[in-house]
């Protein structure tokens, strides 16, 4: 796909993503997810990247391990390296639909591998595979995260697993098993054990600046990814006030560093049909956000400023200080020009007090009424996104959806005091990410509406348009194809 900041192989659809940063070059596995029916077993696959936004397929990293092996498809894992003796190890799971536990299940199994060759090639290991440890259901042990304690002295890998007993929706535990050589590996207690989830899947732990989180996604209470705080790797947990990435489109969130900057890799995921009304599907496009620390240690989220310097060509604007009223009702300014495909919108509203609703309009009729909405609401706190026409339930004038005012699960809590907030969207194709004053992302994806003009809107208030900008890529922003030769895996 012809896109930056963004990416979707030919053909397929990105997964978990396994994040590696080396010497400057972000290495980004993924699940490889075909669609394909019978499944053929589930790859890893493997982009590199230096800058954020051009990325370059190398192929298959990790392929299946085939029809009748325990690692029939390759989920998700994590990746280390040896410094006594600078082999990388990739831990990861493996998972069988044939192969079923005393539950009837398919197993779920974490297995390992290595390489000596900078990750071109790896070399499996099936003495080191195992199971679900005591306590645990066996059809969930996934998703292992490795990484070294300084502290103790040796590897910690987290799980994802479920206990064997209590409440079906509430079982999920990061579980946990130590090593001192990254081949034998013995349980201890669980890492964290809140009883809240039906699972916590993709788990990472991080440092940063005297801050560990704990990062993981679930899907029993919302479809999201998860953060956790704490001064200490052992806890205890604090829960930040907003304790998501981004909303229901984005999933499986994991993060690497550089130069003392944190990014987060998931997807966002696709619908089913290829339209606004089909259903969330597994897997879609790799999106990059980067995370922020503010100053109490919660986490900023936003598009790198690598992908935003892209956009770089005027498109259009609204002057200065454009002011929008409607103390009881509804007002909205159209721009004329019609928006290219890929277009980045920043504006700055100044809300005044006890105004309901103000936001941008996506891809707009000319009239307004027609239109991908990203609406502002101070009296709730948060921003959604909604969409008009909405789904029409009938032929009658009444069934246009009216009970819903937004699309579900793409909402995000967000302060909105009286004064200036600036809401910033990226729109590549049928991507669109949206964040408000640099720290609250939200994710999805525009399929039906494919071309259109911006506008702004306030409900029941006033703002002022303090700024309104849209740029487009310039023509020498076009994304490089270039792979290293020492980068293309051997099949």
């Amino acid at each position: 796909m012809n896109q930056r900041g963004f990416f979707r192989p030919p053909q397929a659809w990105v997964g978990d993503v396994i994040p590696w940063q080396e010497d400057g070059t972000f290495h980004l596995f993924y699940l490889h997810e075909s669609r394909q029916t019978p499944k053929v077993g589930m790859p890893w696959h493997r982009v590199v990247t230096d800058d954020l936004t051009d990325f370059r397929e190398t192929g298959v990293a990790l392929p299946s391990g085939g029809p009748d092996a325990p690692d029939f498809n390759v989920y998700t894992g994590s990746i280390v390296v040896d410094d006594d003796d600078g082999i990388h190890h990739v831990f990861y799971t493996g998972q069988n639909p044939d192969r079923r536990g005393a539950d009837g299940l398919p197993l779920q199994l974490v297995l390992h591998a290595t390489s000596r060759d900078g990750m071109a090639t790896w070399q499996r290991h099936p003495e080191h595979t195992f199971g679900a440890t005591p306590g645990y259901e066996t059809a969930d042990w996934r998703d292992p995260f490795v990484f070294w304690d300084a502290d103790a002295g040796l590897w910690r890998m987290l799980v994802t697993a479920r206990h064997a007993d209590g409440p079906a929706r509430r079982r999920g535990v990061i579980a946990q098993c130590v090593s001192y050589d990254l081949r034998h590996w013995t349980p201890a207690e669980p890492f964290w054990d809140p009883r809240r989830y039906l699972a916590h899947e993709c788990p990472e732990v991080f440092e940063w600046n005297g801050w560990w989180y704990l990062v993981w996604s679930e899907f029993s209470e919302s479809f999201t990814t998860r953060y956790r705080m704490s001064r200490s790797l052992h806890g205890p947990w604090h829960v930040p006030q907003n304790d998501t990435i981004d909303g229901r489109a984005y999933y499986a969130a994991k993060s690497a560093a550089r130069d003392g900057r944190r990014f987060f890799f998931g997807w966002i995921s696709t619908r089913e049909g290829g339209n606004d009304d089909g259903a969330w599907q597994w897997a879609g496009t790799l999106a990059v956000l980067e995370a922020e620390q503010a100053l109490d240690g919660t986490l900023r989220f936003h598009p790198p400023h690598e992908l935003t310097s892209t956009f770089n060509e005027s498109v259009t604007a609204l002057p200065t200080g454009t002011v929008l009223s409607a103390s009881d009702g509804y007002a909205d300014l159209i721009l004329p020009t019609e928006i290219p495909t890929a277009f980045r919108v920043d504006a700055l509203f100044d809300i005044a007090s006890d105004t309901t609703e103000c936001g941008l309009l996506l891809r707009a009729s000319e009239d307004g009424d027609e239109a991908y909405v990203l609406r502002l609401e101070p009296r709730r706190g948060r921003l959604v996104f909604d969409r008009w026409p909405r789904r029409a339930t009938g032929g009658e004038q009444w069934q246009i959806s009216g009970d819903v005012p937004f699309a579900v699960e793409l909402e995000r809590p967000v302060a909105l005091p009286p004064g200036e907030h600036r809401l910033e969207v990226i729109v590549d194709g049928e991507m669109c990410v949206a964040t408000v004053d640099g720290a609250v992302s939200l994710s999805t994806r525009l399929y039906d509406r494919t071309n259109g003009h911006i506008g702004a809107f306030v409900g029941e208030g006033t703002v002022v348009v303090t700024e309104l900008t849209v740029t487009a890529r310039g023509a020498s922003e076009e994304p490089s194809s270039r792979v290293p030769a020492a980068l293309v895996a051997t099949a």
